[in-house]
């Protein structure tokens, strides 16, 4: 074997001291280690601890804590405002409901004739102010249309009154003295019609009917509920010369089934 060489002594390297600087920074101490801090500071610079972590979040202004009501309210800020806009609201919706509640109930009204089925409603009464003789009134209810209601002259009215309160549909008149084209023309005809519509609760609904002169039935649609009585007057006459009259040929009634 070799010899080995002796190593050589190494003197220790000094060890350098920091010398102790004066920490110059002031403000609130941490809760942690107590390392003064910056009052602009949210974390403690030497052990990153939060600082002000007992502070709330800021208070929201009055106008976002009206609506929703489940957002944070800010204690003793506006809370007369938010009753009065509450209040407010509550109003708007009230009133909006009684004004749109008829409408939307004659929109489900009407809804409910397009879709359904109807069937025919007779009078238990008919009663004219004006009447040629052998052509009664009741003559509009008998289901013939070659046989008529006869009156002198424009402003005579027939009067219908029907036993129970019903909802009406549809009105169907057949003018003149028959559905024939032959006899159609031989009396004269009334072109306009006044509707008038008496409910179980004393209301009148007016309508001013205009009919075609030509023979057939004329199809009204009416869509008036709770009705009892039904009075039509002959107006705007034709063909109503010397020996003639008004003739009126068949009125029928349908109600919603």
């Amino acid at each position: 074997m070799l010899p080995v060489r002796p190593a050589k002594p190494v003197a220790p390297r000094p060890v350098v001291r920091p010398a102790a600087v004066p920490d110059e920074v002031t403000g609130e101490p941490c809760s942690a280690c107590g390392t003064p801090n910056p009052p602009d500071r949210r974390f403690c610079r030497r052990c990153a601890n939060p600082l002000n972590a007992a502070a709330g979040p800021a208070p929201l202004p009055w106008w976002r804590t009206v609506w929703p009501l489940r957002r944070r309210v800010r204690a003793g800020s506006g809370r007369m405002v938010r009753l009065l806009v509450i209040l407010a609201v509550v109003a708007a919706l009230c009133a909006g409901g009684l004004l749109l509640l008829p409408a939307g109930r004659a929109l489900f009204e009407d809804t409910r004739d397009k879709l359904g089925k109807t069937k025919p409603v007779t009078p238990v009464d008919v009663r004219a102010s004006d009447e040629i003789p052998r052509h009664p009134a009741t003559r509009t209810t008998d289901g013939l249309s070659n046989s008529y209601w006869g009156a002198s002259a424009p402003g005579a009215s027939v009067t219908y009154t029907f036993r129970e309160p019903f909802r009406l549909v549809d009105l169907i008149i057949t003018n003149g003295a028959s559905a024939s084209p032959e006899e159609y023309p031989r009396q004269a005809r009334a072109l306009r019609l006044d509707l008038e519509v008496t409910t179980r609760d004393g209301e009148k609904h007016t309508e001013k009917l205009t009919l075609s002169d030509k023979p057939g039935p004329h199809t009204i649609p009416t869509g008036i509920s709770d009705v009892r009585t039904v009075r039509l007057v002959l107006r705007s006459p034709v063909g109503l010369t010397q020996g003639r009259h008004l003739a009126l040929a068949e009125v029928e009634f349908f109600a919603r089934s």
